[in-house]
C-alpha cells in the first residue's frame, strides 16, 4: 500500500493557519506533481491504497458488524424474556428516532470538535451498552426499563457517529476521489450489516447470549484504536474547526440555508422517499416472503436467510463493482435512476412466485440501494458549503435513516389494508415513480459544476 492519500505535512500546517492557505498549499503540491489536476482521473480504491486510511474502512465495517451482532443477541433475549410486541416496536423507534431528531445537531458538533473524538465517544457508548447488557444477562436482573434505557443510548451512539464519520473522509482524499471514499465506506458498512447477523447467530448458538454480548465489545475496538493514532481530524483540509456555538434549534436552519440548492434538496427528498417506502419495509417483511417463496417441503427459515443474504450481498458486490468500473457519476440523475431501480426491483420481487427470480431481484435491489445512497451522500458532501458541511450531512441522516422511524407505520397500515406483499408493491411503485420526479426536479436546477466521474 502507498501513502498517497495522506495529507502532506505542509498542507496540515497551513490548514491550521487558515482554510485559504491550506487550499493554496494543496493546489501548489498538486500542480507540482501532475500539472493540471483536473486532467487526472480519480484513482480506484484510493482510500484502500494507504495504510493511513484503509484501517478506517475496516474499523467502520467491524463496528457496524458489532452494531448488528448486538441487535441479533439482545432482540432475541428481549423477546424470550418479555414477549412484548410493544417492546419490539420500541426497538425500532429507539434506534431511528435519534437520527430523526438529533442528526443535524450531531453534524454541528462534527463541525466544532475533533471528529476522531466524537466517533470514539460513540464507540465507547456502544461498548458500555454491550457491557451493561452482558452484566444484566449474567446476573439475570434485566428489567424492562433498563432495556429501554440501553436501547435509547445505543440509538444515540449511532446518531453521534454518523456525521463525524463522513467528515473524516474529507481529510483522506481530495474532491475528485471523495465519491470513491464515500462508496467504499458504504461498502464496508454493508459488509458489517451482511455478516453481523451471521456472526451474531453463531455467537448466540456457540457461547450463548451472555458471553456473546461480552465478545461483541471487541468489534468496536479496531476503529477506536485507529482513531487514537491517526493524524486526521475531519478538519485538516478545511482549515480548522468552527468555533461558533450552535443550539439545537439554530442547527435546523441548515435546511433554510440550502433551500435553493436543488441538488442537495433533491438528494434529501430521495433519501426520505426511499426510507419511508422501501428502506426498512422490505427487510421487515422478509419473513413473510420466506413463507411465500418457500419451495414445497423446504425450510422457510432457510429461505428467509437466503433472501436476506441476497440483498446484503447485492450491496457489497455493487459497491466493489461500481468502484472497480467507475461507471457512475456523482450527479442527481444517477442517484434518481438508482433509487427508481430499487423501487422497481422491489415491486417485481413482491410479484414473483419463483425463489430464484426473487433472489436475482434482491441482488439488483441491493446494488441499486448502495448506488443510490453512496451517490446521494457524495453529492451532499460535494455541494455542501464547507462552513455548514457537518449540518448538511446531518440533515441527510435525518431524511434518510431518521425517516425509517416511520417504516413501522408504513408496514402496519399498508400491510393491514393490502397485505404485506401489497405494501411492498405500493412502496416500490411510489419509489420508482417518485424518484424519477425528484430527479427531474434536481436536474432542472442546473448542471452540477462539481460532477465527477467515479
Amino acid at each position: 500500500m502507498s501513502d498517497s492519500s495522506e495529507i502532506s505535512g505542509d498542507e496540515v500546517g497551513v490548514g491550521k493557519v487558515g482554510a485559504g492557505a491550506g487550499r493554496a498549499g494543496a493546489g501548489s503540491a498538486a500542480a507540482g506533481k501532475a500539472g493540471d489536476s483536473s486532467a487526472v482521473a480519480p484513482r480506484r480504491f484510493s482510500v484502500l491504497r494507504s495504510w493511513k486510511t484503509a484501517p478506517y474502512l475496516v474499523g467502520s465495517g467491524t463496528a457496524m458488524m458489532g452494531d448488528n451482532i448486538e441487535h441479533v443477541i439482545t432482540y432475541w433475549v428481549l423477546w424470550q424474556k418479555f414477549e412484548s410486541p410493544a417492546l419490539v416496536g420500541f426497538q425500532l423507534i429507539s434506534h431511528w428516532l435519534p437520527f430523526l431528531l438529533l442528526s443535524v445537531y450531531a453534524g454541528s458538533l462534527a463541525e466544532r470538535f475533533d471528529c476522531r473524538r466524537l466517533i470514539q465517544i460513540g464507540q465507547i457508548m456502544f461498548m458500555v451498552v454491550s457491557l451493561c447488557w452482558g452484566i444484566l444477562f449474567l446476573t439475570d436482573s434485566l428489567q424492562l426499563w433498563q432495556a429501554c434505557v440501553l436501547l435509547v443510548i445505543h440509538g444515540l451512539a449511532g446518531c453521534l457517529w454518523g456525521p463525524a464519520e463522513q467528515m473524516m473522509l474529507h481529510d483522506f482524499v481530495d474532491r475528485k476521489e471523495l465519491p470513491s471514499a464515500v462508496r467504499l465506506n458504504a461498502t464496508f458498512r454493508s459488509l458489517g450489516i451482511l455478516f453481523g447477523p451471521v456472526v451474531g447467530s453463531a455467537l448466540l448458538l456457540g457461547v450463548g447470549a451472555t458471553w456473546g454480548i461480552f465478545i461483541n465489545i471487541l468489534f468496536y475496538l479496531p476503529l477506536t484504536i485507529f482513531l487514537i493514532r491517526t493524524p486526521f481530524t475531519g478538519h485538516l483540509r478545511s482549515g480548522g474547526v468552527r468555533t461558533a456555538r450552535t443550539t439545537l434549534i439554530q442547527s435546523l436552519r441548515v435546511l433554510i440555508d440550502v433551500r435553493h440548492n436543488r441538488a442537495i434538496v433533491g438528494m434529501l427528498l430521495l433519501a426520505a422517499l426511499a426510507s419511508t417506502t422501501i428502506g426498512a419495509v422490505l427487510q421487515t417483511a422478509m419473513p413473510v416472503f420466506g413463507d411465500i417463496l418457500n419451495p414445497v417441503g423446504g425450510d422457510s427459515d432457510f429461505t428467509y436467510g437466503v433472501l436476506l443474504f441476497a440483498m446484503g450481498a447485492g450491496g457489497v458486490l455493487g459497491g466493489f463493482g461500481l468502484e472497480a468500473t467507475g461507471w457512475i457519476k456523482a450527479v442527481p440523475a444517477a442517484a434518481a435512476l438508482a433509487a427508481s431501480a430499487m423501487g422497481l426491483s422491489a415491486l417485481l420481487f413482491a410479484l414473483t412466485s419463483h425463489l430464484w427470480v426473487a433472489v436475482i431481484l434482491l441482488v439488483i435491489a441491493g446494488v441499486s440501494k448502495i448506488t443510490a445512497e453512496s451517490t446521494e451522500m457524495a453529492i451532499i458532501q460535494l455541494e455542501a458549503p464547507p462552513e455548514i458541511r457537518g449540518r448538511v450531512i446531518g440533515s441527510y441522516a435525518t431524511f434518510g435513516p431518521g425517516m425509517q422511524t416511520f417504516s413501522g407505520v408504513t408496514v402496519g397500515v399498508l400491510g393491514t389494508i393490502a397485505t404485506i406483499p401489497g405494501a411492498v408493491i405500493i412502496g416500490g411503485t411510489v419509489l420508482a415513480i417518485g424518484a424519477v420526479a425528484i430527479g427531474a426536479y434536481a436536474i432542472t436546477g442546473g448542471r452540477n459544476p462539481h460532477a465527477i466521474t467515479t
